[in-house]
This record gives C-alpha cells, sequence and structure tokens, in this order.
C-alpha cells in the first residue's frame, strides 16, 4: 500500500517483517525526571480511506530509559493531514533524557480498520466470558485461581 508522505526523513521498518517502521524527532527536547513533552517529527501522511496509523512506543527506549509514548497508541485517522507529534514521557525518577534531532522515538504502524455499523439492541447475545472484566481472566493452576 502507498501512503503519500511529506516528511524530511520518511520512516523507515528497521527490519524485514517489522509491523512498525521508526519515527525520528525532527526538534531537540530534554525530559526531565516525570516530564513530558510533545515532540515534533515532521511526518505528515495521507492514509487511504479504511486506514488507520497507530503511534506506540519503541520497547528499546523503555527498557533502557524509561521513555514511553503518554496516549500509546496515538491514533492517526485516515483524514489527519497534520503534522504527525509524539507525546513522550520520562518515566525515570532520577535521570534526565535528551532527544536529539534524528533520534529515533517512536513507531507508526498502519493498518486496515473496518467501519463499524452500531445497532442498538434490548440484550446482548451470551459469551463465555459474559461482563467479567479487569483481572477477571487469572490464571488457573490445579483448579485455583492465582
Amino acid at each position: 500500500m502507498d501512503v503519500p508522505i511529506i516528511a524530511p526523513d520518511v520512516p523507515v521498518y528497521a527490519h524485514p517483517g517489522d509491523a512498525g517502521a521508526d519515527l525520528v524527532a525532527a526538534e531537540a527536547v530534554r525530559l526531565e525526571p516525570g516530564e513530558r513533552a510533545l515532540v515534533g517529527t515532521g511526518v505528515r501522511i495521507a492514509l487511504p480511506e479504511g486506514y488507520v496509523a497507530f503511534v506506540v512506543p519503541r520497547s528499546g527506549l523503555a527498557a533502557k530509559h524509561g521513555i514511553t509514548v503518554v496516549n500509546a497508541p496515538g491514533t492517526i485517522d485516515a483524514g489527519y493531514r497534520g503534522e504527525i507529534k509524539v507525546i513522550l514521557l520520562n518515566t525515570d525518577r532520577a535521570q534526565a533524557h535528551d532527544i536529539a534531532v534524528g533520534d529515533r522515538i517512536a513507531q507508526i504502524i498502519v493498518m486496515p480498520v473496518p467501519r463499524a455499523v452500531f445497532i442498538p439492541v434490548e440484550t446482548l447475545p451470551d459469551s463465555v466470558r459474559g461482563e467479567g472484566g479487569f483481572g477477571s481472566t487469572g490464571y488457573q493452576k490445579d483448579g485455583v485461581l492465582a
């Protein structure tokens, strides 16, 4: 699928088979401990109708420096034509982290997305899970919920 793009640095896939292409910073930012910042990438895209792009954290940046994407995944709708910016958060309690122009700060994943038709009803069909929510799928070992 072709995605028209305006960017000083086009996102690239680091390895064959990767789902996410790296987005890089178009500006330098210093993130103090606990601080967040909106970081520009200089990237503008035109997704085809029926597609969405998600902006997600880079695992290495998170593991090594505690830097994550606050609203992960960030959603880029097909109709959006503005610059893709990434809300980064430094979760490290002691160390600041410097982002330089050209640093890989996030990944972008492009996916097809069907348009749902929401149909109001009085009741929903039964399912195995039912109304079980947060933590309802606990692990059972020897018949005991862990």
